[in-house]
């Protein structure tokens, strides 16, 4: 078994097999369309500065050679990357996998990252595989597909704005009481730039949206608190005024930690997906350290005067 980046050699096999991938990020795959992904490899020779690394393993195998293609991104400076596409797909279950996956993982490392991500269906074959190559499950989710035109008023639009600065300390606790610390340690809460919508109801915040755009489609993820009434309804308003939405279709992700919103897409007439495991490599553990503070309130204090001991027992004799 040989295992190396992939270079303009590899074309051919790429081009063969563009057709045969098996894609492990929903949201690029949503977003970005199944024909751009693979075409990523293409810049596998600026990996450090693009952050996509692709490496090819080739297994002889008696009679038969058996190739298999994988890809990474991480984005500069980011705790977790993601396992863009395996291909051939009937190749996923050989034992090429977990050493491919090694590569991937050491090109990776030194950028710093900590986690590597990967969804699959779980009805899949692949998963059995993932999980022999050192991945395991965290969360489990359902991608459901928004119709176009839903019925309902927009009289509300208002009720959806733009997440701003001081919205953070208050989509961080909404996050917090919502997603499993199971789930926290690999997706921590957003720290300072929201990137979508909060829904408010008399100054008190009850769900914010994540947003992420691409040519082939508009990507959601939802953050909603059960105390919120009318769920259809809101999500009515949403979709109605999504911000730059034009033709695109939308996509609005429900982890199984939100599963109650399920009922409320159906009544909206959203197409469900099949349901998909989302799975983790670990690359670094987390480690508690003790670390000394200064407590200023003492430090700045001065130490009484006091007397000897003995003086205090000579002046009883």
């Amino acid at each position: 078994m040989s295992v190396r980046p992939f270079d303009w050699r590899d074309l051919p096999a790429l081009h063969r097999y563009r057709n045969q991938c098996l894609f492990l990020d929903s949201t690029r795959l949503l977003t970005q369309g199944p024909t751009l992904i693979p075409a990523g490899a293409l810049f596998s020779y600026l990996a450090m500065a693009m952050g996509i690394f692709t490496f090819q393993s080739v297994t002889n195998g008696g009679s038969e050679k058996v190739v298999l293609l994988g890809q990474v991104v991480h984005p500069t400076g980011a705790a977790c990357a993601r396992l863009s596409f395996l291909t051939p797909a009937s190749a996923v279950e050989s034992a090429s996998l977990p050493e491919l996956v090694e590569h991937l993982t050491a090109a990776i490392g030194p950028r710093g990252a900590t986690h590597l991500l990967a969804e699959v269906d779980e009805q899949d074959t692949a998963y059995e595989s993932m999980r022999k190559a050192g991945f395991a499950t965290y969360a489990r989710q359902r991608i459901w597909q928004l119709p176009a035109e839903p019925a309902g008023s927009d009289e509300e639009a208002l009720t959806w704005q733009a997440g701003k600065s001081k919205d953070v300390i208050n989509v961080r606790t909404l996050y917090c009481n919502l997603v499993p610390g199971l789930v926290q340690q690999v997706e921590p809460p957003p720290v300072n730039r929201l990137r979508g919508l909060v829904f408010r109801q008399e100054d008190d915040l009850q769900g914010y949206v994540e947003i992420k755009y691409g040519p082939a489609g508009i990507w959601v993820q939802p953050f909603i608190h059960p105390d919120m009434e009318k769920v259809a309804e809101r999500l009515v308003v949403l979709l109605k005024n999504l911000p730059y939405r034009r033709s695109r279709p939308v996509y609005l992700c429900v982890r199984s930690y939100q599963s109650w919103l399920e009922s409320a897409l159906e009544d909206l007439g959203a197409e469900a997906g099949p349901r998909q495991a989302v799975m983790v490599r670990h690359l670094a553990m987390a480690q508690k350290t003790a670390r000394a503070y200064m407590i200023h309130a003492l430090e700045r204090g001065h130490p009484e005067v006091t007397a000897p001991i003995i003086r205090r027992i000579l002046r009883k004799l």
